[in-house]
């Protein structure tokens, strides 16, 4: 998505290399939706067009499709004339999304298809049903969605089995475990968290008093707001002081502690630059005891974290 969208400019040529390098390091789970890359003002972010980030991934693995494992997103489309954000999970809608993706991604097939958030005014049955008929067709290999709750998994669940819940996970976000692990453990469903770095918080990157320039989705995130960010950056002390011990970074440890959960977790940490890819792939060399994974849940309690995950604009989107 950052190659996209949302954290500031991006080269296209930097961000193709940069996947061809992922790929030759070891990579092999690419993800991105549709919508990367469109956006209006009302978000806040400059437009590079709907399926900007698919039609680049495209360029990117022609000739190396059978190293990649795909997941790509519908569901989410603009409208300029409301608030920017619109939901679409029409079982039309749906098979539409898909041929438009296969175009853009150059592929005949997409591994993982998931919907990028629910139409609340579908049936999530319904939804679910026309995703099941893309993998009957051969189109698609398995489905998925996003920011769902458990009672919506299971009632999808029924339908056509979920391979995977992608959701917003880290160390300083943690409301899935409010019911969804259980469910995706009980069901035998991947959590695959995006954001598993707090939109670099847990990097060690920032600072009390940083500001967000024009573009970048932090400059309206409460959480990234002045007062919320002090806050927030204290238990990131913490982690930048247990990572120097460990003599890893703390973003490696935040990875770590992800990958650390009783249940199948694939973290998704999007970058832009060769560096970061290598950075974040150490993290499964770091090794972290019960006891730490325990004391960083602790240190990060969510009570300790000051601040809505979202701006209305986008906390509308998630179903419960």
């Amino acid at each position: 998505m950052g190659m996209s969208q949302f954290y500031g400019r991006a080269d296209d040529s930097e961000s193709a290399n940069t996947i061809r390098a992922a790929l030759d390091l070891g990579v092999n789970f690419l993800d991105t939706s549709d919508v990367y890359g469109a956006s209006d003002a009302t978000w806040g972010v400059d437009i590079r067009g709907f399926g900007h980030n698919e039609e680049l991934i495209g360029r990117a693995i022609a000739g190396r499709r059978d190293d990649v494992v795909l997941a790509t997103k519908f569901g989410a489309k603009l409208n300029q004339n409301r608030d920017g954000i619109v939901i679409d999970g029409r079982p039309e809608y749906v098979r539409s999304a898909c041929e438009a993706s296969l175009r853009r991604l150059q592929t005949d097939v997409i591994d993982l298809y998931y919907c990028h958030r629910l139409d609340k005014g579908v049936p999530i049955e319904e939804t679910a049903g026309a995703m099941s008929e893309l993998v009957a067709a051969g189109k698609v290999r398995a489905i998925g969605f996003s920011e769902i709750g458990s009672d919506l998994i299971r009632r999808a669940h029924t339908v056509h089995p979920i391979t995977a819940l992608q959701s917003e996970y880290s160390l300083w976000e943690r409301g899935v475990e409010n019911g969804v692990t259980e469910t995706c453990r009980q069901l035998g469903i991947t959590l695959v968290p995006y954001s598993p770095l707090g939109r670099s918080a847990l990097t060690g990157a920032l600072k009390a008093g940083d500001t967000f320039a024009h573009g970048d989705f932090r400059a309206t995130n409460p959480r990234f707001m002045p007062d919320n960010l002090a806050v927030n950056l204290r238990p990131v002390a913490t982690l930048i002081a247990m990572a120097a011990e460990k003599g890893c970074r703390p973003g490696q440890l935040a990875l770590a502690w992800l990958l650390a959960q009783p249940l199948d977790v694939v973290p998704i940490p999007g970058t832009k630059r060769v560096e970061y890819v290598r950075e974040n792939l150490a993290a499964t060399e770091v090794a972290v005891s019960a006891d730490e994974i325990a004391y960083l849940a602790e240190v990060f309690a969510p009570e300790r974290i000051s601040g809505n995950r979202y701006a209305d604009v986008h906390a509308k989107t998630v179903a419960e």
